[in-house]
This record gives C-alpha cells, structure tokens and sequence, in this order.
C-alpha cells in the first residue's frame, strides 16, 4: 500500500507514461514500401476511394471503358471542331449556351456610363455574388 498522496501521484503518471509506448511496440507502423505495395494491390483491385468527394470505393465492372478506341473519339472530336459543333470546355449549361449567343447593341461607351451610374446609385453587385442572367 503506498501511504503518501505524492508517491501514489508518481505512480500514477509513471503508469500512464508507460503504456503508450508498451502498445507502440505491438503495431508497428509499415513502412513505405509496403505501403506502396497495398496501394497497387488495391488500384489493381478497383478498391481505391475515389479523390474528391467520393464516398466509397469505385468497382471495376465487366463493361468498364468505352467501347470506341482512342482513335475514334480523336477522329469525331476533330470532326466536331472542323464542323463547329465542339462544346467549348468549362460548363456547357443552358444558361452559358443562351448568354454566348446575345449579341449586345451598345457600344463601349453606353456599357461604361451604366455601369458608372449603377456604382454611383450602390447597385452593382459584388463579383462572384450575382446570378446570370441571359
């Protein structure tokens, strides 16, 4: 029995220092080879999460890839670009296709005196707040 509050404390923390590093040693960490090598294992597999926002692990399933060669996309995404029908990269939402086809009939200097007037009245909206409008 240990009759002083002191040395009971001393125990106490000695105890609580030892224990950690007792089940330290049981799992050690693995080592970077062979983290590499569960790494391929599970590509190969099809286990890996995804990178973003991906909840679960993509499976490979027995149609995975398309059925055209990396040819045939080449050969129609030049077609599509000579015939002008190649969708521009970025978003292609129905909003962006009708403000890309408004042709303006203002000039330059109409568009700058609006806009110098709507600062002066505290209308313009702040840049990545508004919403498009077509």
């Amino acid at each position: 029995m240990i009759r002083t509050p002191r040395l009971a404390a001393i125990v106490a923390v000695v105890a609580l220092l030892a224990a950690p590093s007792a089940f330290a040693q049981a799992s050690a960490p693995a080592s970077r080879a062979e983290v590499k090598a569960e790494t391929r294992a599970a590509e190969k597999a099809g286990q890996l999460t995804p990178a973003g926002q991906g909840s679960a692990p993509m499976t490979k399933g027995a149609d995975a890839g398309t059925p055209t060669t990396r040819a045939e996309r080449k050969a129609a995404t030049l077609r599509a670009r000579k015939e002008g029908t190649l969708q521009p990269a970025g978003s292609t939402q129905a909003g962006d296709v009708a403000i890309q086809k408004l042709r303006t009939t203002k000039t330059r200097a109409e568009r700058k005196a609006e806009t110098a007037e709507a600062r002066k009245k505290g209308q313009l909206v702040p840049a990545g707040e508004g919403s498009l409008k077509p």
